[in-house]
């Protein structure tokens, strides 16, 4: 089975083998497309990004008909499930490419992101919570068994926050840094009342966000493998923001773990971690190289089935209250086989 993620920064593609008890990753790619750099005024992506996301999913399509897979699951996060021609891009790239791009809620891939991370823990871990900083949200969970018993999904993401209160700016004021940090802590009160409340036994994070702010405090290189331990320390998160806070974007690539990309949403991005921390009582977090792309696999091998979509998805509804894909005119929400023909959907 292939999947395909469309965040706001990259599209990535995972091909894996689903034999097993397991997905084990048998070819992976990336597309840095960064979508979320000159949106429309209301977060509308323009022609130009539509044109370069259906070359990526044609190309993310060539590869897995290539590599044998006779499945690919497409899906978008934030970049896409917010903005407000979303119907508009989804029907676009289906017409062009045979392919159709999912969106779940934030709360949904929140759940999945932590199925993965429980997997990857295992449940010597004890209860568990997980953090995930996107481009366009946070996504929190805490749970004692295989699923989160609560999840939540706010309008922190680090490429959000950065156009909203940094603009232009490089490197940022002191007041917008001030203003930021006061808009994450109003926004996560109650979540990390929460978490405060649970008291996990582990708390684990997710996201390239994350990666790189663990290898920005010496956590080892992606070089050494995903099995290699790595943390990211609350004491150590301190000086980073503060070396980040007073360096430009393009001084910021230049920093270990810190890649061009993201240099421009990395201190927004720190500025939210290390505030989450703080206000839900963390001092360590374990680095869990599994995601949203692995937990929508271990989901469909643990449900006995080719494609797992949550019950309003599969009848071609969203979950999120938008309007959704399962209108009239637009494709319905469902599997898309690889070698599905365009006409094939609508």
């Amino acid at each position: 089975m292939a999947v395909l993620d469309v965040g706001s920064n990259t599209v990535r593609l995972m091909i894996a083998d689903m034999g097993g008890a397991l997905p084990l990753p048998l070819h992976t790619a990336k597309h840095r497309l960064r979508l979320a750099d000159g949106l429309g005024p209301g977060g509308e992506l323009p022609p130009g990004h539509v044109d370069r996301l259906a070359d990526a999913v044609t190309d993310a399509r060539t590869q897995a008909e290539f590599q044998g897979a006779d499945t690919l699951l497409a899906f978008a996060t934030a970049i896409v499930r917010d903005a407000p021609n979303r119907r508009q891009v989804v029907r676009e790239v289906a017409r062009r490419t045979g392919v159709l791009l999912h969106t779940l809620d934030g709360e949904t891939e929140a759940e999945l992101t932590f199925l993965a991370a429980r997997r990857w823990m295992g449940w010597r871990a004890g209860p568990l919570a997980m953090l995930d900083i996107g481009g366009g949200s946070l996504d929190v969970a805490f749970g004692r068994t295989r699923l989160p018993d609560f999840a939540a999904s706010l309008p922190l993401g680090a490429h959000v926050l950065t156009r909203e209160f940094f603009g232009e700016s490089d490197p940022p004021p002191r007041a917008a840094r001030k203003a930021l940090r006061r808009y994450v802590r109003h926004r996560l009160r109650d979540v990390a009342a929460r978490i405060r409340w649970e008291g996990p036994a582990t708390t684990v994070a997710t996201s390239r966000t994350f990666q790189q702010l663990g290898r920005l405090c010496g956590a080892p290189a992606g070089r050494h493998g995903p099995f290699v331990p790595r943390v990211l320390d609350l004491a150590d998160l301190r000086p980073a923001v503060r070396r980040l806070r007073g360096l430009t974007a393009a001084e910021r690539a230049g920093l270990p773990g810190i890649s061009p990309a993201r240099a421009g949403q990395s201190l927004a991005g720190a500025l939210v971690a290390h505030t989450a921390m703080g206000l839900m009582g963390i001092e360590r977090l374990t680095i869990c190289p599994w995601g949203l792309r692995e937990g929508m696999l271990l989901r469909c091998i643990e449900e006995g089935g080719a494609v797992w979509w949550p019950p309003a998805a599969r009848h071609g509804e969203t979950t999120d209250g938008h309007e959704g894909p399962g209108d009239a005119d637009e494709p319905r929400i469902r599997p898309v086989p690889v070698l599905a023909a365009v006409d094939a959907v609508g």
